[in-house]
């Protein structure tokens, strides 16, 4: 069979698998991200090991399959930035600034001293630690949008401490590499800033300046789905320039480029293009590629004890961190603790962090496969909790007025 041959049969399996574990998660009144989490899981090496059988064994298609999971990863967070109203957004400022840093300092600083106390060594410890500060927001944001909170003000102070979470932890990261000497390429950590700050202002600016007389041009031009056309390229511009101009996510990216187009005369039919080729095709692949990645038979008695406190310590101290800088922003108790559940999720960027440090000679295999594990049980119990968190009673949610 040759390798196009395979991949279509994979990406058949996936998908169909993906929507009936989504299907079956809602009929048990749970989050369909849910199920097609555990079925990547079941397809995965800890049960099926589906890429190490029959017509897929050769690994062509599974690196596909990943390939195609990131770009699921960055066209999900455009259409949580299209979800966002700026001006709604920035009123939560403090509340984002502050949950933001804090779910960075104390996953580092508990995730450190948890691996000092499992006789890591000092600098693998701190780099166990930077892999907690990671949070990827692109569960929350799927699970806020089916539950139709995601432009609520917690959802926004969320999307906004991710964003935070994300610039400081590269920074972090940039910081921990250049001052040990780690990694393949560093670069001092003056330069890390500034092209940070490059990249925000330009990506802002031409956000505000540009995109609306672009989609108006491109909506004059006699071509097919042209708008369309020069979202995905924008976006995918937008993704590429964040990790390669700016060091950080190209998650980050995307989630820029949709807050802009949401400002455009063109927010709706971009959203219904958008909504149907994402959540059609790209990200029921992600989700299912997450469990895919997971191998509970890497996992002997010994380094179990370190995965079950690497997971308790990774959920907790985004609760803690997070829902204390909320509070400290205003939010109410309920409304922090939401904040700081939705922050719960590592994702790909935990794996991104992880795979440098495996590069580095920070992480072994076997340490990587518990932190894939780690991330899997963070993403799995992220929108359970947020739908209970969001089941309790509402009225005590709404923030403060400051």
């Amino acid at each position: 069979m040759s390798e196009t041959l395979q991949l279509l049969l994979a990406l058949a399996i996936i998908l169909f698998a993906a929507k009936a574990g989504g299907y079956a998660a809602t009929r048990l009144h749970q989050p369909a991200v849910l199920g097609e989490l555990l079925v990547g899981l079941l397809l995965g090496p800890s049960l099926v090991n589906m890429f190490h059988i029959g017509p897929f064994a050769s690994g062509h298609t599974e690196a596909v399959v990943y390939e195609l999971a990131e770009i699921g990863v960055v066209f999900l967070m455009f259409v949580a930035g299209l979800e966002v109203d700026v001006e709604e957004m920035l009123k939560s400022g403090k509340v984002a600034l502050l949950a933001g840093n804090l779910g960075v300092l104390v996953p580092l600083v508990s995730g450190t001293l948890i691996a000092l106390a499992f006789q890591r060594e000092l600098y693998a410890a701190i780099f166990v630690g930077l892999i907690l500060t990671a949070t990827s927001v692109s569960i929350s944001a799927q699970t806020l949008l089916e539950l139709g909170v995601l432009k609520s003000k917690e959802g926004l102070a969320l999307l906004g401490a991710a964003v935070v979470d994300d610039v400081v932890a590269i920074l972090a990261l940039s910081i921990f590499l250049a001052v040990t000497g780690t990694g393949e390429e560093t670069r001092p950590v003056w330069l890390v800033i500034v092209l940070m700050v490059v990249f925000f202002i330009i990506a802002i600016a031409f956000g505000a300046r540009f995109f609306a007389p672009l989609t108006r041009f491109v909506d004059k031009l006699p071509v097919s789905e042209g708008i369309l056309t020069l979202v995905i390229v924008i976006t995918l511009l937008y993704a590429w320039s964040a990790e390669v101009v700016g060091g950080v996510a190209a998650i980050t990216g995307a989630f820029i480029a949709g807050v802009f187009f949401a400002r455009t005369h063109f927010r709706e039919e971009i959203e219904r293009g958008m909504h149907t080729l994402t959540f059609s095709f790209f990200v029921p692949i992600f989700l299912v590629s997450i469990g895919l990645r997971a191998n509970l038979r890497d996992i002997d008695a010994n380094g179990l004890i370190f995965l079950l406190a690497l997971i308790v310590v990774a959920i907790l101290t985004k609760v803690l961190g997070s829902g204390i800088g909320a509070r400290l922003g205003g939010f109410t108790n309920l409304a922090s603790l939401r904040v700081g559940l939705g922050m719960v999720s590592r994702g790909e960027v935990g794996l991104i962090i992880t795979t440098i440090g495996l590069s580095a000679g920070l992480v072994t295999t076997e340490e990587y496969s518990q932190v894939v594990i780690m991330v899997l049980a963070t993403t799995l119990v992220t929108p359970p909790l947020l739908r209970w968190a969001y089941n309790l009673k509402t009225s005590q949610a709404q923030p403060k007025e400051s």
